[in-house]
């Protein structure tokens, strides 16, 4: 069964608090950008050490490989294993 991706934006990407996390999101790879820690297309991510998006501390932020990032072990309700 094919991916219904306006259901999911309508149950979960158009939420008022998950707009806020992506806006966080973005807003911390724009500061790495403007830093020169990172470019576009680098194939790297900016990681949130604590796992809260929307910490968005200069020591809260560090660059990682995709490969890295994107494979964080993660409790039930989404939050890192520490």
């Amino acid at each position: 069964m094919p991916r219904n991706y306006k259901k999911e934006y309508k149950r979960y990407h158009k939420k008022p608090a998950q707009k806020k996390r992506r806006a966080s999101r973005n807003t911390a790879r724009r500061r790495m950008t403007k830093a020169g820690r990172v470019s576009k297309g680098d194939g790297r991510d900016i990681d949130h050490k604590d796992g809260n998006p929307r910490n968005n501390k200069r020591s809260n932020l560090r660059v990682r490989p995709k490969s890295k990032n994107r494979s964080v072990p993660r409790t039930r309700t989404a939050r890192k294993k520490r």
